[in-house]
């Protein structure tokens, strides 16, 4: 017999609810219920028609609230069971058929739409996910978006203030996005998607963010003070976020024509950042924006997104520069980390170290927009606007880092700074590095400056690639298996990076000598006893080298006590050394190590024992010199003219050499995993560049000892 739920006779609050407690059991274990599906569908439409009792008052009891709650829940998990075909074909037929008579003969939608304003936050956020799911389900199906809801979301965008109702639209609509982004998106849907509700997003954007003109930023300074509009702006940044993912994933924007996207929205999303009085507002729109630039929007919930096209985001970059020459900078507010006993105001400096998240989404959100405006000048070849973008906007960061963060201010050398505020995060750092190293190779390209000029303003400006590589390494303490397990991790672009770097080096390794020497100084001294010295890199005309600060002495290894030389890498503890270094002639022939009075160069070959050529042997090291006939030889041979003696101190020799170890031991272990098929990609070109840069290191010390004798 077909039970329904008549007028005449109402069920009991414990009957709804064993029925609701016996659907939702079945549907977990992949069964049908015992009631009919009539049955079901009008108790779970009887729960949800009648008011949303308040949990407050004195008369409701716990179950009439929880009925609500358990009717949408059922709903929810049965469209889940429908989509993923967890189900088997029997019983699957069975559950569709109570969809079926839900939402086209009871008219669910309209009920479940209708709970996004009620006052209870939580049955509110449960409609919007069950209506996403069924929104979503409909989309797949039949590729039509539901009317009713449709309608429900453009009414409330145009008329509804921040509040339960908004929110619940905003979410819902945000859900969909993303489902629809997730795997293979299709853009006919998302097209549609979107255009439905385009006039109504443009509004509410308009609307709920503050305003360029300053009429609007006045008419909404209450607004920006209510206890809502906050939790309703996030949202808002959320659906944002999607909206532009959609428009990247898209091969054409034809079909996205809405202009509610990130950078149509620059002004005012940099506006809340500096005038909103809402911590995790302010946080969360430095984020979007962060991940907006650095394309990589939408990693949070969807590691499936695999952008087509290249976005033009140089609207959005010279927004942020444009705002950073009107002070915009000045105007942020950085709140006091974060700690388990909650957020406080801290007043003047006590000291209390200030959010990292925000100092790391301000610094990488101008310089990627360093990055690309320094791009399109250099694609225009304008010294003067290179000059301009590289200097004046990354001083106006150094100047805003320091007053927000003492370590930083403190420090005698600028380059330092990316390993201070980067280094408890990996993927921001290789993102800043990497920003850094483009910005470099762009103003060297196109300055028109010989590379010792180039650097010498590289270190003023703290984007010295050189520097920012050594700090790396002494941060890892020279570990070649902590680089190993960032060519290997997905979740940093180490990788890029790397090999850009690698190429700059094996041109330039005298630069690198110079910050190795530089960076030495720094790690040996204290800053609080360095007041009136400066440590620094300076390339002047004449080759005077590295200057050091007055303050510190330069330290250098001492051979061990009862040995002719000291050997940095020991080939011969390993069982696979011979068959690694097939292939790569000269690569491991001289490991070099700089002793107090002078230069031990230990020659190592294969089938023989090592043999030291450094002071006895100047015409071995000239003679090699003189047979280097490859381009990378010759080009290497140039470098190392007679400004490398004095590049080569004392003070320089530890750095120098612990680095070339590393970067030695590291093509050893990617050569060993790779010859094993052990390593997750083809490593080729990199173990090249790697041999490359050995054997620039090689032909410098041989030169070097050539030089002395």
């Amino acid at each position: 017999m077909d039970h329904t739920v008549s007028r005449s006779h109402q069920p009991s609050v414990a009957e709804l609810f064993n029925c609701l407690t016996d659907t939702y059991t079945c549907l977990l274990r992949g069964s049908f219920p015992k009631h009919s599906t009539a049955y079901v569908a009008s108790v779970i439409v009887s729960v949800l028609r009648g008011p949303v009792p308040d949990r407050d008052e004195e008369q409701c009891s716990e179950a009439q609230w929880e009925l609500p709650c358990i009717g949408v829940t059922v709903v929810r998990r049965m469209l889940c069971g429908v989509a993923s075909q967890s189900l088997s074909a029997e019983v699957v037929s069975g559950w569709v058929e109570i969809l079926r008579v839900l939402f086209d003969d009871m008219d669910l939608m309209s009920l479940l739409v209708h709970h996004f304003q009620t006052g209870d936050p939580i049955i509110s956020h449960l409609a919007a996910k069950t209506v996403s799911l069924c929104v979503f389900y409909h989309l797949n199906e039949s590729g039509i978006v539901s009317s009713i809801w449709q309608k429900k979301c453009v009414q409330v965008f145009h008329s509804s203030p921040a509040g339960t109702e908004l929110d619940a639209c905003l979410w819902s609509l945000t859900e969909v996005l993303k489902k629809l982004l997730k795997g293979s998106p299709q853009a006919a849907l998302l097209g549609k998607l979107v255009e439905a509700f385009d006039c109504s997003l443009t509004a509410l954007t308009s609307k709920l963010l503050l305003g360029e003109r300053k009429e609007e930023r006045q008419s909404l300074v209450d607004l920006t003070f209510s206890s809502h509009w906050g939790a309703t702006v996030c949202l808002l940044l959320d659906l944002l976020e999607a909206l532009t993912a959609a428009s990247w994933m898209c091969e054409t924007e034809v079909c996205l024509r809405t202009r509610t996207t990130i950078q149509s929205h620059s002004s005012a999303l940099l506006m809340t950042v500096s005038c909103s009085c809402h911590h995790f507002v302010k946080k969360r729109t430095l984020l979007l924006l962060k991940r907006s630039l650095c394309q990589k929007l939408g990693e949070d919930w969807s590691t499936a997104l695999k952008y087509n096209l290249r976005p033009d985001l140089s609207m959005l970059a010279q927004c942020v520069l444009t705002a950073v020459t009107d002070n915009w900078l000045q105007n942020v507010q950085v709140e006091p980390a974060a700690f388990f006993g909650g957020a406080r105001h801290v007043q003047g400096d006590q000291g209390h170290k200030p959010d990292g998240v925000m100092l790391r989404a301000i610094s990488l959100i101008l310089l990627k927009s360093i990055e690309l405006q320094i791009q399109r000048a250099g694609a225009a070849e304008s010294p003067v606007n290179l000059t301009d973008v590289f200097g004046r906007y990354l001083h106006s960061l150094w100047g805003f880092l320091g007053q927000r963060r003492a370590s930083l201010r403190a420090r005698p050398h600028l380059c330092c700074w990316i390993s201070l505020l980067f280094g408890e995060q990996d993927d921001d750092l290789m993102e800043a590095a990497s920003t850094c190293l483009c910005i470099f190779l762009t103003y060297r390209r196109c300055s028109g400056l010989d590379d010792g000029a180039v650097l010498e303003a590289a270190c003023a400006s703290g984007c010295n690639p050189h520097c920012h590589f050594v700090l790396l390494l002494q941060s890892i303490s020279f570990d070649h298996s902590i680089l190993l397990d960032f060519l290997i991790s997905t979740e940093t672009g180490f990788l890029e990076y790397f090999v850009l770097y690698l190429k700059y080096l094996r041109e330039d390794w005298q630069g690198f000598t110079a910050s190795c020497g530089g960076m030495h100084v720094l790690a040996c001294s204290s800053t609080d006893s360095c007041v009136g010295g400066r440590a620094a890199l300076t390339y002047p005309a004449v080759p005077d080298g590295v200057e050091f600060s007055s303050c510190v002495q330069p330290v250098c290894w001492s051979p061990p006590v009862g040995g002719s030389g000291l050997r940095l890498v020991e080939y011969d503890s390993s069982d696979e050394s011979d068959a690694e270094d097939v292939g790569n002639p000269g690569v491991d022939l001289v490991t070099s190590v700089c002793m107090r009075n002078g230069c031990n160069v230990i020659k190592r070959d294969n089938n023989g024992p090592s043999v030291s050529i450094g002071q006895k042997q100047p015409d071995s090291a000239t003679a090699f010199l003189r047979e280097c006939s490859s381009p990378l030889e010759q080009q290497a041979s140039r470098l190392q003219s007679s400004k490398m003696a004095p590049l080569l101190g004392p003070a320089t020799c530890e750095t120098l050499n612990r680095a070339v170890v590393c970067l030695s031991e590291l093509r050893r272990v990617v050569t060993r995993l790779h010859t094993k098929k052990l390593f997750p990609y083809n490593p080729s070109s990199l173990l090249k560049l790697l041999s490359q840069v050995e054997k620039c290191n090689q032909l410098s010390q041989l030169s070097f000892c050539s030089s002395h004798h």
